[in-house]
């Protein structure tokens, strides 16, 4: 999701830091979740928002059903 998120920044022209500031944390703390590449569903779904982009999170099933 690190990876992701790094293009996520790149195709919107926004720094680390200022997706950090966006949803209030520091640039480090951000910084060493990217380096874990720990992020919950939750965060992610605030990334996306301060980012101004969706977010999906499904198991997709064999079928190709989401769950």
């Amino acid at each position: 999701m690190a990876k992701k998120i790094k293009m996520l920044l790149v195709e919107k022209d926004a720094t680390l830091s200022e997706l950090a500031e966006k949803i209030g944390t520091s640039q480090p703390n951000l910084s060493n979740k990217m380096k874990r590449d720990n992020f919950s569903e939750s965060e992610l779904v605030e990334i996306a928002d301060a980012l101004g982009v969706g977010f999906e999170a499904n198991f997709i099933l064999e079928d190709g059903r989401k769950i």
